[in-house]
């Protein structure tokens, strides 16, 4: 029945600075941008290489996260790479900071952290 996961939608609270974050710092590329006028929202769709989409949205006054990152519903967003380690030092040379690289004890893959610009945590989990 379910394939796999078609998208994700992200709110930003500065749309212009989550653009920004999402295309150059993480580097997914933008397929269309539309200004929904009736909702006061931009809608950028932003395409990952296996054909996925992430969705960044804009809205008027959005309330912030309840807590980090243990609040009721989605938890994190995760993009699979394939190698943790060159991922980090290419987002830290770009002055992202990422967390210390940990291993999955179940898994035994590596896998690091970092927050978007509204702290959404952003998770990198070597394929």
């Amino acid at each position: 029945m379910l394939q796999r996961i078609h998208h994700v939608a992200v709110i930003a609270s500065d749309y212009e600075r989550s653009r920004r974050f999402y295309t150059d710092v993480l580097g997914l590329r933008a397929v269309a941008e539309n200004y929904r006028a009736a909702r006061q929202s931009w809608k950028l769709d932003l395409a990952l290489p296996d054909g996925g989409q992430v969705e960044l949205f804009s809205f008027p006054s959005p309330p912030p996260r309840p807590s980090t990152p243990e609040a009721c519903g989605a938890r994190h967003l995760c993009f699979a790479v394939a190698d943790v380690a060159a991922a980090k030092a290419a987002l830290e040379a770009r002055g992202q900071v990422v967390e210390p690289i940990r291993v999955d004890e179940y898994t035994g893959k590596r896998f690091t952290f970092l927050p978007d610009p509204d702290g959404l945590p952003i998770e990198l989990y070597e394929a």
